[in-house]
């Protein structure tokens, strides 16, 4: 979806899933999921969708809304899922969900962070992205109408110096 006429892409096809067994190297002072590692985990979701969709090199411009809203702990899954929500000229938008997985198999969300990356010319230079996206159901829609609005939200936060 897009103004721009180019070729498309569906969702699906850069969606990405990683998939952590949390182990002592992960966990804090306070026997929890260390939130470096975490964050370190999302952009890294988000830099493969975000290639994956491209097809070129990309760099993570910002991140939203990172809200750590329920611990990990030791020997848990961590379950991080990323796609496209957004694509513009030379930026597109990523949701990266985050779930942590008990060993009975309970899944409970943990993050959800949007992530503006930006497609990387030769010269080191934002570039043009080769592909918008296919909406193909409403919940994408619901997704891209979003975007639109956090879009704003930026703007006007870079007006104001944030």
């Amino acid at each position: 979806m897009s103004d721009l006429k180019r070729p498309e892409k569906s969702i699906e096809e850069s969606r990405t899933e990683q998939v952590h067994l949390l182990r002592y190297e992960d966990i804090n002072g306070e026997s929890r999921l260390f939130g470096g590692k975490l964050v370190f985990w999302i952009d890294e979701v988000a830099g493969a969708v975000a290639r994956r969709h491209t097809g070129i090199r990309v760099t993570t411009a910002s991140i939203d809304n990172l809200q750590f809203k329920n611990p990990a702990f030791l020997d848990e899954l961590v379950i991080v899922v990323g796609y496209i929500t957004y694509v513009g000229n030379t930026s597109m938008e990523v949701r990266v969900d985050t779930y942590a997985e008990s060993t009975n198999g309970t899944r409970r969300p943990i993050n959800r962070a949007y992530l503006t990356v930006v497609a990387l010319g030769s010269d080191d230079r934002p570039c043009p992205i080769p592909y918008g996206i296919t909406i193909e159901t409403e919940s994408q829609k619901y997704e891209w109408d979003c975007a639109l609005k956090r879009i704003e939200l930026r703007k006007m936060r870079r007006q104001e110096g944030f």
